[in-house]
């Protein structure tokens, strides 16, 4: 198959992780608004998944090519 690298998933889900984490930093206050701790855990947790995310996406890829 001459195009077979076309149908190939890209490697790593930090796309994925970054959307995930900016989804629970800006929605966690509002669903637990009547539960700041919980809120504050979910805002600190997408916070850390976006990181992840990040990390995974940007910078593992410039260390791995050079």
């Amino acid at each position: 198959m001459a195009h077979n690298e076309h149908n190939r998933q890209k490697k790593g889900g930090g796309f994925f992780l970054i959307i995930l984490g900016a989804f629970l930093f800006i929605i966690a206050p509002t669903w637990f608004s009547a539960k700041p701790e919980q809120g504050l855990a979910l805002i600190i947790l997408g916070f850390i998944i976006g990181g992840a995310g990040f990390y995974i996406k940007f910078i593992r890829k410039k260390k791995n090519s050079s």
